[in-house]
């Protein structure tokens, strides 16, 4: 049975500034890059029976500075819709919201096409990915590389919690954490690694 490696994107302008990103398709910044190169050693030594990235091109392309090759994209790994919250810290919002949490109140809608997700929402998204992810373990392990709050709830649900209880699981940029198990049960064997 493999291990599942979950890649966070490298720093873009708006990870930088703790703006809400998700359908904004930003690019990494330099640092962004060098986060992403160097965990190059971190997966070099190891063959993958599946690659998933998101379709965004800051988790396309912290992939390919990876080095992963037959990176599949599969919109269920797309971040958090944030919908009105778009572009927008938390400490903005809590000016008008002072009790907003994003783990329990998720993100309303925007004005357009954007949508806003609850966290039952972007659990259904994870479990979704987990369901793939469980037919390519068996063959060895598996990579994702996505965005923070999305990977978050993947982690809570991959151990069987709840979507919001992601919130115990900060995730830094250009990091990778690997999910394995211990007498059958998810675990986690390491977090925000890097190289």
């Amino acid at each position: 049975m493999g291990d599942l490696l979950l890649v966070r994107h490298g720093e873009t302008e708006w990870s930088r500034s703790r703006r809400h990103t998700s359908f904004t398709d930003l690019p990494l910044t330099p640092h962004g890059e060098e986060q992403a190169g160097s965990l190059v050693p971190l997966l070099a030594d190891r063959s993958f029976a599946l690659v998933l990235t998101s379709p965004l091109r800051r988790a396309a392309h912290t992939a390919e500075l990876v080095g992963l090759k037959g990176a599949e994209q599969d919109p269920d790994l797309h971040e958090w819709w944030y919908g009105a919250y778009e572009g927008v810290t938390t400490e903005e919002i809590h000016r008008t919201r002072p009790g907003w949490d994003l783990w329990t109140d998720g993100a309303p809608p925007g004005d357009g096409d954007e949508p806003g997700e609850s966290p039952e929402e972007v659990g259904e998204r994870a479990d979704r990915v987990l369901s793939r992810v469980t037919e390519a373990l068996p063959g060895g392990d598996v990579v994702l590389v996505a965005h923070g709050h999305f990977l978050r709830v993947l982690t809570a649900r991959r151990l069987g919690l709840s979507p919001a209880e992601g919130r115990l699981f900060r995730l830094e940029t250009g990091t990778v954490c690997r999910l394995s198990t211990e007498h059958g049960r998810p675990v986690i064997e390491e977090w925000n690694v890097r190289s």
